[in-house]
């Protein structure tokens, strides 16, 4: 069963930047996805990548300002969010694409 860690994250200035990491065991590459929830709202989709890196897609709402990228030879997905708002502040969860396998989640803190 893979395993998803995450890294990074952290409190920032609005403007300001943070890079989420997404680790997953062992050598399979998948399919990762970026969530987000915020208190009192539902959990979003924020952006994905394929296994191979070459498909991503992005949320209205981060486009621009956030980009999805991996290291295969890591087993890594990156988060790197620019721009970063009052209104990005979430917990942040990657997931393994179709296999409900999630990380530990990142807060993401935004000060305005």
């Amino acid at each position: 069963q893979v395993q998803l860690v995450q890294s990074g994250g952290g409190l920032v200035q609005a403007g300001g930047s943070l890079l989420l990491s997404c680790a997953a065991s062992g050598r399979t590459m998948y399919g990762i996805n970026w969530h987000r929830q915020a208190p009192g709202r539902e959990r979003e989709f924020v952006a994905s990548i394929s296994k191979t890196g070459e498909n991503t897609r992005y949320a209205d709402s981060i486009l621009d300002r956030f980009t999805i990228s991996r290291d295969n030879a890591k087993n890594t997905v990156y988060l790197q969010m620019n721009g970063l708002k009052p209104g990005d502040a979430a917990i942040y969860y990657c997931e393994v694409g179709g296999r409900d396998v999630w990380g530990q989640g990142s807060q993401v803190t935004v000060s305005s």
